[in-house]
């Protein structure tokens, strides 16, 4: 909707969608729904009028960045990946996971095991600490599904 108006204002607007199969008890149904909800992505030139265009349209709260509510540009490369990404293979949304983040291994032969997130030459990588003695052990997790902790 919110996407729908700031289009229909002439704002430059982003709404990444992912397709979903929904069932009913009579039915299943192929359904658009957005990658991210809450979050639609617009380009703007930087100015108060174009703000305020966005900032009055139904459903907008605000924008995303530092300060708070100023909006932080998000790099094109970033939104183009996103782009390449929906149009060639299928994908969903996932937990904003950081380095050095704890998590918790779900799933396989190493469900359960928390952690910490590394990463090494690109590949995810759980380190399990063994405080006490000091020591940690490291196991590449590149293909098990983890949450945060």
């Amino acid at each position: 909707m919110v996407a729908t108006q700031l289009h229909g204002r002439g704002v430059n607007t982003f709404l990444p969608l992912t397709t979903q199969v929904h069932r009913w008890s009579d039915r299943n149904k192929k359904v658009q729904l957005p990658l991210f909800p809450g979050y639609a992505f617009v380009r703007l030139y930087p100015s108060a009028e174009e703000r305020v265009k966005v900032l009055q349209a139904d459903g907008v709260v605000s924008f995303v960045g530092m300060p708070p509510g100023e909006g932080t540009p998000i790099p094109d490369e970033q939104i183009e990946g996103i782009r390449t990404l929906l149009n060639n293979v299928r994908c969903t949304s996932y937990p904003f996971l950081k380095v050095g983040q704890r998590i918790r291994v779900r799933g396989g032969c190493l469900d359960g095991i928390e952690g910490i997130l590394v990463a090494r030459n690109g590949n995810r990588t759980l380190v399990l600490t063994v405080e006490p003695i000091q020591r940690s052990i490291a196991v590449s997790i590149d293909g098990y599904d983890f949450e945060s902790v």
